[in-house]
């Protein structure tokens, strides 16, 4: 098991450039389920997420392979294209042994009910942060005509054709809306998704369903529509840039101090996050996707509550949590999203912070340093929030079972050391 050992009170200064997102290229991948023929996914990053996604597509007779980009076509952080073939699928089953790490790969229930008319999935894991039931999914999928039984810790569905449905999520669930849409692509007539997700991801899949030859309306707002197309053809698509990436790197700055050009962003996906860390003194500038960031002084305490999209993204809240632990004054942060979202507190305050929690709220008293400490990452965000705090610590920090942070997260030692920060990983 890998470690991240870091000496921290170095400022950074340089270029980092931001990889595709996550949370789009794994939709993006359970899409190509839906027809046969070769996908082309372009700036999909090489994250342990993606690996896993890829055992699971091969597991159900999808071809998988990376191909490589000529010599000098890139830089040292771009990444082979993703090709996808589903032309042949010989499964149906999403088994537990893939699953139980991830809870995206429940994105493969509705495709797998659109293209086959039948699906076994394991029920989904992924970072224990809170509760994050599937009944969005399987209420959509019943309503436009699925049979559905939960059995042994598998959703086992069939569907002789999906048909078009008036769906109502309770909220605006980010897998919800996309498992539906895509399972609404080919259905016959109309689907209405009310109270439908808002954020980058789900736009970015409508717009790839959209080039594949779907019909769908009303991409970025509360309401989406969708009618069912007989058939879907295979595209070349490009993964939009991480804006989650994206933010913990600017917060970074925020941490450590320095100058950094964030470059491949796209700074139009985090409006929420920038209003408040420009809120706190961080110094912003946005030019086309490039945002630079500078800190000089002591930043200011901000109160912040997360809410679905626009508003601040719950998976930049620990990130957060770590550079208002350095502000002056306190700040109120408020979980809304997830429950469990606060296990990072305990190894924060191991490093000198000075944070409670009441309720759904943590409570953080600024201080003017933090010292370096064994911590231990709980979950994904968990881990970039230690990796920052421990940027900013004086003496040295090692942070363990950075697995989490491997999820998430690509060459995130690398890109930091070469801003400057001294950081580097080891085994345990």
């Amino acid at each position: 098991m890998d470690r991240l050992v870091i000496e921290g009170g170095r400022p950074l200064k340089g270029r980092i450039r931001i990889s595709g997102a996550k949370n789009a290229a794994l939709p993006a991948m359970a899409a190509a389920l839906l027809a046969g023929g070769e996908f082309r996914l372009r700036n999909v990053p090489d994250l342990r997420d993606i690996r896993t996604f890829s055992r699971l597509l091969e597991n159900l007779g999808v071809r998988c392979r990376r191909e490589a980009a000529p010599p000098g076509a890139g830089d040292e952080f771009e990444v082979p294209d993703l090709v996808l073939d589903a032309t042949t699928l010989t499964g149906h089953e999403a088994p537990y042994e893939l699953v139980k790490t991830m809870r995206a790969s429940v994105l493969v229930l509705g495709p797998l009910l659109a293209r086959d008319g039948k699906a076994r999935v394991s029920l989904p894991g992924g970072c224990a942060i809170g509760a994050r039931p599937i009944d969005f999914h399987l209420r959509g999928l019943e309503l436009m005509g699925a049979k559905l039984q939960l059995r042994a810790g598998y959703v086992e569905a069939r569907a002789s054709r999906l048909n078009g449905a008036q769906i109502y999520l309770d909220t605006p669930s980010v897998t919800g809306t996309e498992n539906l849409m895509m399972a609404a692509a080919t259905a016959r007539g109309t689907t209405v998704i009310k109270n439908a997700a808002r954020e980058p991801e789900v736009v970015s899949l409508g717009e790839m369903l959209q080039a594949m030859g779907a019909r769908i309306h009303g991409l970025g707002t509360e309401t989406v529509v969708i009618e069912g197309v007989s058939a879907l053809s295979p595209v070349t698509w490009t993964i939009i840039p991480d804006r989650i990436e994206a933010g913990t790197y600017i917060m970074a700055v925020g941490t450590a101090g320095g100058e950094v050009e964030i470059e491949n962003a796209r700074p139009d996906h985090l409006p929420a996050a920038l209003a408040k860390l420009r809120a706190t003194g961080l110094q912003i500038e946005v030019d086309g996707r490039c945002i630079r960031v500078r800190r000089s002084g002591r930043l200011r305490g901000v109160d912040m509550k997360t809410l679905p999209y626009p508003g601040f993204p719950t998976d930049l809240q620990a990130q957060l949590m770590a550079v208002v632990s350095l502000a002056d004054g306190m700040s109120v942060l408020t979980e809304t999203i997830f429950e469990n979202r606060f296990m990072h507190v305990a190894e924060l305050n191991r490093l000198g912070a000075d944070i409670r929690i009441e309720g759904r709220s943590a409570i953080v008293r600024g201080v003017k340093e933090l010292l370096g400490a064994p911590v231990m990452a709980t979950d994904l965000r968990a881990s970039a929030s230690l990796v920052l705090a421990g940027l900013a610590a004086r003496g040295r920090t090692t942070v363990s079972r950075i697995y989490h942070l491997d999820r998430g997260y690509w060459r995130m030692e690398e890109k930091l050391a070469a801003v400057g920060a001294r950081i580097w990983r080891e085994k345990e």
